[in-house]
């Protein structure tokens, strides 16, 4: 017997559903050019390990009154392992990302980052024995033909190579950083909730980054220079437990879908920025001409197909096996 949901609460639950992944990926968007404009008066390393030291106090609390802090009694040695690695790997991921700013507008950063998926895909192939189905394999072809078509005004290189592409490098070391710790993250997750592995990673981050970080930066730092830091580190907390929330109401393929766009509120934002001369030493709109413009839409294509494809073949797969009542 079909069981229906009230159409009042699966509206409903669209909405939050909605609202959540809006936020988390408007928060996102935003988040590359208050990095870049951080780069102005204080270090990657520094910015990340304040950005921790704030995710684990907040992380911390929240773990704390749910009384899920228990769930790292009875880990083995094995587990520590991992979660320390994890956390290098993270760290690599955010201070990375940060030092591609110097070279990358925030849209093009951001729109870089969207290899993260296929990163992701072909390590669960790898590590999981996942499949990929042939809409995926493609979109990996796609994919690279985009961002070929996005950056072809940078390919010449007869003047020697362009600081464009050290961003580009930068930008996939993260990349390839961050879909490391996203697969050992999957490995450990009948073990530890991710949001503990995140807690022990921010406690790592901080006593590992603390030799390399600069503190005197933030006593010579004016109250806007506080606002930039400040919303930095707020702004992954509040994408992260929005991102995580909207998981309750949507399905994993639209909401990593909705992800997509956070390249398309960068471009759009850094634009406006533009438009409009704020910090016109340090923010520059990407070079867009109707070539690159059709790179953008095919890396978004091709990522938003890689995501929804494994539901697309679920669903395929069913309708032979619908049984008439």
């Amino acid at each position: 017997m079909a069981i229906f949901m009230d159409p009042r609460a699966q509206c409903s639950e669209f909405k939050l559903g909605f609202i959540f992944i809006s936020v988390a990926v408007i928060f996102w968007g935003v988040l590359p050019i208050a990095l870049k404009l951080s780069g102005l008066f204080i270090d990657a390393v520094t910015l990340t390990w304040f950005r921790f030291l704030v995710a684990l106090v907040v992380g911390f609390a929240i773990q704390y009154l749910s009384g899920s802090i228990k769930q790292f009694r009875g880990l083995d040695k094995v587990s520590w392992l991992k979660m320390t690695l994890a956390g290098v790997l993270l760290i690599f991921n955010y201070v990375s990302f940060v030092y591609s700013l110097k070279y990358l507008a925030p849209g093009s950063a951001q729109l870089n980052f969207q290899t993260a998926p296929f990163f992701l895909a072909f390590g669960g192939m790898l590590f999981f024995k996942e499949r990929l189905n042939a809409i995926q394999l493609s979109c990996f072809a796609t994919l690279g033909l985009g961002m070929l078509m996005f950056f072809h005004p940078y390919l010449d290189f007869t003047s020697g190579p362009s600081d464009v592409w050290k961003g580009v490098l930068i930008i996939q070391f993260s990349v390839l950083s961050w879909a490391s710790y996203a697969l050992i993250q999957k490995s450990m997750i009948k073990r530890l909730s991710p949001n503990n592995i995140l807690l022990f990673i921010y406690l790592f981050g901080i006593f590992a980054m603390a030799p390399f970080s600069d503190f005197s930066q933030f006593t010579v730092m004016d109250s806007s220079q506080w606002a930039i830091a400040i919303f930095c580190a707020i702004n992954t907390v509040i994408a992260y437990g929005c991102f995580g929330q909207s998981m309750k109401y949507w399905p994993t393929g639209q909401v990593s879908a909705m992800l997509a766009l956070s390249p398309v509120i960068s471009f759009s934002l850094t634009a406006v920025v533009v438009s409009l001369g704020w910090w016109s030493d340090i923010i520059k709109g990407a070079i867009i001409d109707p070539l690159s413009f059709s790179g953008i839409v095919l890396i978004l294509v091709s990522v938003i197909a890689v995501q929804l494809s494994p539901i697309w073949e679920k669903r395929r797969a069913l309708k032979p096996v619908q049984v008439a009542a």
